[in-house]
């Protein structure tokens, strides 16, 4: 096949070959470059010329093709989800400070952002790093920029500090802190530090522990409780009846990592479980193909699960 775009065919082939050399890995192919001419030589060449396809028709689009991209297309090529492909590229959530545009980038995080759309409460439960708090909070940004609410609260337990919490130094903010970072960082990317922090000092943004929501009524607001396996049943039954007209809400967890003691069951696993099927309420779940981090954390993550099945657990 012909790829007349020297630029495009440099970036589908990658620095010193990277990407050609992952696609023979991953399939029964051989693959060799005659100028622009592509050659595929091997039982999977119908599908390799399929794939490659689709990556030019992503950098054409896009522009940069980086190694959790690759992945992911070499993924959905072998499993024949094409179409998926296709429905992802084309979606933009907002912009970020640089003038960046925040898109999903597999077919799971389009999925879920459609849901927060057109939902009143979502669900977002998967394994880490597949993007549910950064994603949350961008379409949160989105809505607030276009004054669809006047508000964002993000919240989380701070369940990890147990009863140590009043042995740790200083003031009761420099305690919670260090448990609400990754939702200021997400924050920071998105807004700018400047601007999130004029947002957050004015009250427009509030970024507090799961416990200040207790006695609250929250109207036209956006709320993301993060971390949500770690709220007890009482904690997300207290979570879930404080918003009022005009909010939406983002519920986030990973129930394979749960930090609460062995007695206490999950908010996140109970409100999953009688939730399901309710009008208005979306339950997102995310596999290990929707990871974005490095693909070895997907390795790892389907290597527990299936420990886990295992044992039993």
């Amino acid at each position: 096949m012909v790829i007349e775009n020297t630029e495009i065919l440099h970036k589908i082939l990658g620095s010193m070959d990277k990407n050609l050399e992952l696609m023979e890995e991953e399939f029964d192919i051989k693959i060799s470059i005659r100028e622009n001419f592509i050659v595929l030589i091997g039982e999977d060449k119908e599908v390799v010329e399929v794939l490659i396809k689709k990556l030019i028709d992503f950098v054409s689009h896009e522009g940069i093709l980086d190694e959790q991209k690759i992945n992911y297309y070499i993924n959905k090529i072998k499993l024949g989800e094409t179409r998926e492909l296709d429905s992802i590229k084309d979606t933009i959530v907002c912009m970020n400070a640089h003038g960046q545009s925040i898109k999903p980038k597999t077919f799971g995080q389009k999925k879920y952002v459609d849901a927060i759309n057109n939902n009143v409460v979502t669900f977002g439960v998967g394994p880490a790093g597949t993007g549910k708090t950064f994603l949350a909070v961008a379409v949160a940004v989105r809505e607030f920029r276009n004054k669809n609410v006047s508000r964002i609260i993000i919240t989380r337990p701070a369940v990890e500090a147990g009863e140590n919490l009043g042995f740790l130094p200083g003031d009761l903010e420099m305690k919670i802190d260090p448990y609400l970072r990754p939702l200021y960082d997400a924050l920071y990317n998105i807004l700018g530090a400047k601007t999130f922090t004029k947002y957050r000092e004015s009250g427009l943004i509030e970024v507090a522990p799961l416990a200040y929501m207790r006695g609250r009524t929250l109207d036209d607001a956006f709320i993301i409780l993060d971390e949500a396996q770690n709220s007890t049943v009482e904690q997300m039954k207290m979570f879930l009846t404080r918003f009022g007209f005009g909010s939406k809400v983002v519920v986030n967890g990973d129930i394979t990592q749960i930090d609460l003691k062995r007695n206490q069951t999950s908010g996140l696993v109970h409100a999953i479980g009688i939730l399901d099927n309710v009008k208005d309420i979306n339950i997102s779940r995310f596999g290990s193909n929707d990871i974005v981090r490095h693909k070895l954390v997907r390795s790892i993550i389907d290597r527990y699960e299936k420990a886990e099945k295992r044992s039993g657990k």
